[in-house]
């Protein structure tokens, strides 16, 4: 059979399996989400060999979603790593026969410490699943393996069964965006993510300006802050008015007296703002569909405390 046709069998294979978790899906997957979400401790998985990578990805993945979790390889765990298991944890370990002899030597100890264990496993009546206080079964699945041997498919539905198992945890515990932004801080994923707060400008680079100021005085001060626009502010800092190098060329063609004429006369009353706890992403739209390349950043009073520049915005997105 050529390469290409061989490849589609087994992606076919695999997609099977999967498909073959989804009528396995009960109550007991049910039970196992609320028992997460009650967890007063974290989420430890474990598994031996392939079971045991899948069961970091799992590991991973609630982690960054809103569950506390970490990984324990189940031979460490023998010689002091099972330390780290306390008695409000649940630890999820992860064998296809359930018969893996380092996950097996570990259910006793668990149940000394009174960790609660989920089993995720291929055969429901083995004895990973009889010991188990709550077994989740992926059924009897054929690997991909040309040999039939090779973890493949078997790997594959437990990757997907575990993430639907993070996913409904993370749903339930409504999970935002701002909270994911908080745990993914590098990457481009990570300044996506970055609320205005954190890059917004503030300070002497937040030029703000009085309503009874002249234009030549707001020309000096955006001058000074190196910025394209000034927010026109009252005593309380509450934003009056936007005024942008753009306003400026528009009014130099009337002829205007630059010392005379007054910020409340020449402003952009009633401005766009956006408040810092947007997400940069989501005032990069903003800032896109209105076509302005400046925003003034207000708190809850509607009081200016800072400036968003699209050009602060090109290396982040």
């Amino acid at each position: 059979m050529p390469a290409i046709e061989y490849a589609k069998k087994v992606l076919r294979v695999e997609a099977d399996a999967i498909l073959g978790v989804i009528p396995l899906v009960d109550e007991n997957f049910v039970k196992a989400v609320s028992w997460i979400l009650e967890c007063k401790g974290r989420v430890i998985v474990s598994g031996m060999g392939k079971s045991g990578l899948i069961g970091e990805k799992l590991s991973a993945t609630m982690a960054s979603t809103g569950t506390p979790s970490l990984s324990l390889h189940p031979a460490e765990a023998i010689h002091g790593d099972l330390g780290r298991v306390l008695q409000e944890d649940i630890v999820i370990a992860i064998s296809n026969g359930g018969e893996t002899a380092e996950i097996l030597r570990l259910l006793p100890l668990l149940k000394k410490i009174g960790a609660k264990v989920i089993a995720i496993t291929g055969k429901p009546h083995s004895t990973l699943a009889n010991c188990s206080d709550l077994t989740l079964s992926i059924g009897k699945i054929s690997e991909a393996c040309p040999l039939g041997l090779a973890p493949t498919a078997s790997t594959t539905a437990m990757l997907a069964l575990g993430d639907a198992l993070a996913m409904c945890v993370s749903r339930e515990r409504k999970f935002t965006r701002e909270e994911y932004a908080l745990y993914h801080p590098g990457g481009s994923l990570g300044r996506r993510l970055m609320t205005v707060a954190e890059v917004m400008r503030t300070g002497k680079y937040n030029p703000v300006i009085g309503p009874k100021c002249s234009v030549m005085d707001a020309i000096t001060t955006i001058t000074t802050a190196r910025a394209g626009a000034v927010t026109v502010v009252d005593e309380e800092q509450h934003v009056l008015g936007f005024f942008t190098d753009g306003d400026l060329r528009r009014h130099l063609k009337e002829n205007i007296n630059l010392e005379e004429i007054t910020m409340a006369e020449v402003m952009t009353k009633n401005p766009f703002t956006i408040k810092s706890t947007l997400l940069v992403e989501e005032a990069c739209h903003l800032l896109k569909e209105k076509k302005i390349d400046e925003i003034p950043v207000i708190d809850d009073e509607h009081r200016c405390i800072g400036m968003l520049d699209v050009q602060d915005l090109l290396e982040i997105v």
